[in-house]
């Protein structure tokens, strides 16, 4: 195996679960690989949404302040390579596959999951980067996912909200045990919401945590339309809104900001205004124009991120009527997806997606009878639900597209294809 497409199809198949919750197998390959720490600092990011761009937010600042920054994030949208980002810039294809043989390497007879060998590749070339920060998102859950191999420096929690029921439990105490298992003793913990689940809290107290937390020990407010601020006991920020367009950004910056200052690493102070500014990540509200009306591409799958996709369509109203385009994997809430936009809405184009965990839009439909997204229009494909919402859209109308990390992706092959 030479290529990146190759190794993909292969690590694929190396584990005949999708998903292997527990660190024993990983750690075993990872002590052969003589992993040590990723970066001379490393910040492990959790959470049920904002993960991703509060490590767009870190690593934009930290190398805005000279630092050399590796991040890795999960899953991509358009190439893997996306994944894995070395000084800023996504990991080569040769860098990867590098990686990959590591690992391959070491592990023998050990059965890895996709994620798994994803994760120890890129902690592997971040060891060779000699970085002065590691930023890693942590994938499902915390406490037994692969990232938590790390003892981080700073452990951030975005927010905590219903997803992964299967996996992590049906209420916010029980997924918010889990996320807090990236906590660590006597280091700090940052929480990104201003009402954290009570059995974060238990955590960090019991593990003697510094939990640091928005809204108690840090706050951000709006100046006005262009600037915003943060600030905590001894220091205030001026800093302008951020290139990543929801409301809901501004306190994943914050929380950003809290994490670099909790490192107790200096960096100057317009290395935050500079890299809140320059911040950009695919798929979150991300907007195109075709043919006078507004297409939005995001990634929000449950309840939690359709509230903030609400309050967004609300705080910047379009001249026209918003049309959605929402393809959902079955084991998500799509229903109180589309009960969390309530209102928001004028029309719902449903589509289809393909795989293990896909399901098709008459499926979707059907689970979505009681909601005003059940005389949808219906799709087989995402490209073909976009089609047909710009079909019927008017200039100065929007079409929002969402649902999961393979809506977006769709959408924004079509997009891309079609100019």
């Amino acid at each position: 195996m030479k290529t990146l497409p190759e190794w993909l199809a292969y690590i694929e198949q190396q584990h005949p679960q999708d998903i292997a919750m527990g660190l024993e197998r990983v750690r075993a390959v990872a002590e052969r690989m003589r992993l040590a720490r990723p970066a001379k600092k490393v910040i492990t990011v959790g959470g049920t949404n904002g993960k991703g761009s509060t490590v767009a937010f870190v690593e934009s600042i930290a190398r805005a302040g000279g630092w050399t920054v590796g991040s890795y994030t999960s899953p991509h949208l358009l190439r893997y390579n996306e994944r894995v980002r070395i000084g800023g810039e996504e990991a080569s294809d040769a860098q990867l596959v590098a990686g990959f043989e590591a690992v391959e390497a070491a592990r023998g007879d050990t059965p890895l999951t996709y994620f798994e060998y994803g994760t120890l590749a890129a902690l592997w070339l971040f060891q060779q980067a000699d970085l002065d920060l590691a930023v890693l998102e942590v994938g499902l859950g915390g406490r037994l996912d692969a990232v938590n191999l790390v003892d981080a420096d700073v452990a951030v929690i975005t927010t905590v909200d219903i997803d992964h029921t299967d996996w992590l439990g049906t209420d916010r105490e029980a997924i918010g045990a889990e996320k807090a298992g990236i906590a660590r003793p006597w280091k700090p913990l940052v929480l990104g919401e201003i009402d954290p689940p009570s059995s974060v809290l238990r955590r960090a107290y019991a593990i003697g945590a510094n939990a640091i937390r928005a809204g108690s020990d840090f706050f951000h407010e709006p100046i006005d339309a262009e600037q915003w601020r943060w600030r905590d006991v001894g220091t205030e920020l001026e800093l302008p809104s951020p290139q990543l367009r929801a409301p809901v950004q501004r306190a994943n910056a914050a929380t950003a900001i809290a994490a670099l200052r909790a490192l107790r690493k200096a960096l100057p102070r317009t290395a935050y205004a500079e890299g809140i500014a320059a911040a950009q990540l695919r798929g979150r509200l991300q907007p195109f124009v075709r043919d006078g009306v507004e297409v939005l591409v995001d990634v929000g799958h449950n309840p939690q991120a359709a509230r903030e996709l609400a309050a967004s369509l609300q705080a910047r109203p379009c001249a026209g009527a918003t049309h959605a385009v929402f393809a959902a994997l079955a084991d998500k809430d799509a229903a109180g997806v589309v009960q969390a936009l309530a209102g928001q809405v004028a029309a719902w184009h449903l589509a289809g997606l393909a795989g293990a965990r896909g399901q098709s839009g008459a499926q979707l439909q059907a689970r979505l009878a009681a909601t005003e997204a059940a005389a949808a229009s219906l799709a087989d494909s995402v490209p073909q639900a976009l089609q047909q919402a710009l079909a019927q859209a008017r200039p100065g109308d929007r079409v929002l597209v969402f649902g999961s990390f393979h809506t977006a992706a769709e959408a924004l092959h079509w997009l891309h294809s079609a100019g």
